[in-house]
């Protein structure tokens, strides 16, 4: 197994982001990986939680807490039970003190709870708040439930994911709710931006879970209104490019090939002495072969069956052909290449001794991200972040009243 570089989890590092504070009272990962995206560059990022945490505790793996220790690196963490009013109002004080807000309740329950936006700006004017949801804060699904399961159905990505002849296939890990974090973390900033360089004021960012998933799918709706045709499910093959599959090799191993141009087409054929194709006019074009897949993947087919993985890759690297390995995550774990590039480390932890994780992205030259603190535990920083905002007797009551939660006793 390769040697993966090790990190030391440093609260003394610095990054861009410094100075920024975000309050997360986001559940589950939409909310988690945009707020991570912000951690890693030096936000203050604070977690707050109730008082069985954050719903992304209990995906576990085998009793291993592992989505959580990822995804809530470089956060801080406070317990406080929201149902009950002297919470909310620590909570507000809390807010004033914040650049952004990141929510994920279903649409109206903020509102419920005393926190809409109109309450937020004006407590802090220049508060960013970013609102995620399943469907939005408006139209006629604002209040249904809404998971990513479900947009990544309604987006039309499960109809064309899979094989025609058989179920259309959701993605199996949280496609939609990545998607939207990483939408959401450069929503966040770009209203920041704004504050910062034209002087303007906090707003509300609407993030729904849906629009994120559709944006990525391609110009599918225009394919649609001008052919008239729905994208086919086609497995590994492309509706753009052929050849485009994934290929097994003579030694039960699979590889993924792919020419998005006809020079790389070309070359490929050359290669595996099959470049009488290209006079065929079957074969000539991209959409000539796209019309006569069947062909074109079988010749390439019976060619990378006829060698082993490692005779493959050799073979068509040395022809400047774009193959790579199928890896799963033991294959990633042990690659060479992974190892060097530091794209997987190995970071300590204070109960698994250590794990590997996927370092900072992306990687700025001067101003880089790192790693500066462990995930928490629920309410693991109450005092350093609550314990100033009020008196001290105050403190104490809310502590003794169950108000606090997951803090351990402390002199007040």
């Amino acid at each position: 197994m390769s040697q993966l570089p090790r990190k030391t989890f440093d609260p003394t590092a610095r990054g861009p982001l410094e100075g920024l504070r975000v309050v997360d009272m986001s559940r589950l990962v939409a909310g988690n990986m945009l707020t991570l995206q912000l951690a890693d560059f030096g936000a203050d990022v604070i977690k707050v939680e109730p008082p069985e945490g954050d719903s992304l505790r209990n995906f576990k793996t085998e009793g291993l807490d592992l989505w959580w220790k990822t995804y809530a690196r470089n956060k801080r963490s406070v317990g406080m039970d929201l149902r009950r009013p002297e919470s909310i109002v620590l909570l507000k004080q809390l807010i004033a003190t914040a650049d952004a807000l990141v929510e994920s309740f279903r649409p109206g329950v903020l509102e419920d709870m005393g926190l809409g936006p109109e309450v937020l700006l004006a407590l802090n004017p220049r508060l960013v708040i970013t609102r995620i949801s399943g469907w939005g804060q408006t139209g006629p699904y604002r209040r249904k439930p809404g998971f990513g399961t479900l947009v990544e159905g309604y987006s039309g990505f499960a109809a064309m994911n899979g094989f025609e002849d058989r179920e259309p296939v959701l993605p199996p890990m949280f496609l939609g709710d990545m998607t939207t974090g990483l939408y959401g973390a450069s929503a966040t900033l770009t209203a920041l931006w704004h504050i910062q360089a034209h002087g303007g004021g906090g707003q509300v960012i609407d993030l729904s879970l849906f629009e994120p998933m559709l944006s990525i799918l391609g110009p599918q709706a225009a394919n649609f209104r001008f052919t008239g045709k729905r994208k086919p499910r086609t497995g590994s093959r492309s509706s753009t490019t052929a050849p485009r599959n994934v290929y097994r090799t003579g030694d039960g191993q699979w590889v993924c090939l792919s020419t998005a141009s006809n020079s790389m087409a070309r070359r490929l054929f050359e290669a595996i002495g099959q470049a009488s194709l290209l006079d065929d006019p079957r074969f000539a074009t991209n959409a000539a072969r796209l019309q006569n897949i069947e062909t074109v993947d079988s010749v390439v087919g019976d060619f990378v069956r006829s060698r082993t993985l490692a005779d493959n890759l050799a073979f068509f690297d040395s022809a400047g052909v774009t193959i790579g390995p199928v890896h799963d995550a033991g294959q990633v774990l042990d690659d060479d290449w992974v190892a060097a590039r530091g794209s997987l480390v190995e970071v300590e932890d204070s109960d698994l001794g250590s794990l590997p994780m996927h370092d900072v992205l992306p990687r700025l030259g001067s101003t880089p991200g790192s790693l500066r603190l462990q995930a928490p535990t629920i309410g693991q920083h109450n005092a350093d972040i609550l314990r100033p905002l009020t008196d001290a007797a105050t403190y104490a009551v809310l502590l003794s009243s169950g108000a606090l939660v997951g803090s351990p006793s402390i002199a007040v």
